[in-house]
């Protein structure tokens, strides 16, 4: 029904053929809000993981934390997660692919070259993976449901799921920085009670999750990127300046990354890889996709900018941690030089 109603539209004849989407408006705009709410449960459960992380490390009980890592709620809550849909819904599922490839191949290239500041590293590849777990939900979606006859109809349903499992995040979070020092204290609240025994698995779950979802979105990428080539020279054409472009990418930002501060380099990340891909896309590309990458300029922004939060208190507990590990290193000095004397 949705098809023979959008059929009378007049976009044919209007617009040109690169403004035309690949599909239906409805479609996208329920892709979009399931990929604005797998961005927003992302974002509470990491809340919720430097809440405990700090709690744990705070016996004195200042209540700094919990204002500083609540989620924005009411208006300005409900204001952004339409803007992130909506950018989510116009970005096409092929610079999707392109932004989702690009951050496989930059995190696993991260996370074979962080050593001992894995953690501090895993902290913060969470923190700039919203938008592209968005595309990478857009991916998954477009591929599982492409050519389903009422694909409209399980993307209403993936959405409502979506929908459900984003209030129960945001629910979680909003218990936990209001009630978790009392309950946990008074051991009579079982979600905090649980969270205090078993809080700390909740980054390894996180990590386990975002590989399993970008695992699929990656073979979803490769499949629909293909799909727009009618030879194997094209999409040769297509591939190779596209690899050397993202390994040229991943190499200048790690080392940007040891040189600047984290949200700094983290902006500067997003400019570069970005500007890359516009210009590869001028080349390569078709207009629709640097339009859609311009609307990616736009999303990372509204993912990054009203959670930097996020990213200084992950780098403040890092800071925390690198000092209480110098202090250990500093008093077990005179203890080791004893031992020896004593010998």
């Amino acid at each position: 029904m949705l098809s023979f109603i959008t059929s009378f539209l007049p976009t044919s004849y209007l617009l040109p053929g690169w403004l035309i989407p690949d599909i239906n408006p409805v479609d996208s705009l329920l892709q979009g809000v399931v990929g604005a709410c797998g961005i927003s449960v992302l974002c509470c459960l990491l809340r919720v993981h430097l809440f405990l992380e700090e709690s744990n490390k705070n016996d004195k009980g200042e209540g700094t934390t919990s204002q500083q890592l609540r989620s924005k709620t009411g208006l300005v809550g409900l204001f952004h997660f339409l803007v992130v849909a909506g950018i989510l819904a116009v970005v096409g599922s092929r610079v999707a692919s392109l932004v989702v490839l690009e951050f496989s191949l930059r995190s696993i290239s991260g996370l074979l070259t962080a050593g001992p500041d894995s953690r501090k590293f895993l902290q913060q590849l969470f923190i700039q993976s919203q938008f592209s777990l968005g595309c990478a939900l857009i991916c998954s979606l477009s591929f599982l449901h492409e050519g389903a006859s009422q694909r409209w109809l399980c993307l209403l349903l993936a959405a409502a799921l979506s929908w459900f499992l984003e209030r129960q995040a945001s629910g979680l979070l909003h218990h936990v920085t209001a009630l978790y020092r009392l309950h946990s204290s008074q051991r009579y609240c079982g979600i905090c009670i649980c969270l205090l025994t078993t809080g700390s698995r909740l980054l390894p779950l996180l990590c386990r999750a975002m590989i399993i979802t970008f695992s699929v979105a990656a073979l979803a990428a490769v499949s629909i990127i293909n799909r727009h080539f009618l030879s194997a020279a094209e999409a040769l054409r297509f591939w190779t300046p596209l690899t050397i472009c993202y390994t040229l990418l991943v190499v200048y930002m790690q080392e940007e990354q040891h040189r600047m501060p984290s949200g700094q380099a983290v902006l500067n990340s997003v400019v570069v890889r970005l500007g890359g891909l516009m210009v590869l896309m001028l080349t390569v590309g078709r207009w629709a996709d640097v339009l859609h990458i311009l609307m990616c300029f736009l999303g990372e922004a509204s993912c990054l900018i009203p959670t930097k939060d996020l990213l200084d208190a992950a780098s403040s507990q890092v800071e925390e941690d690198y000092t209480d590990y110098r202090k250990r290193e500093r008093q077990q000095r005179p203890q080791a030089h004893r031992r020896e004397h004593l010998r």
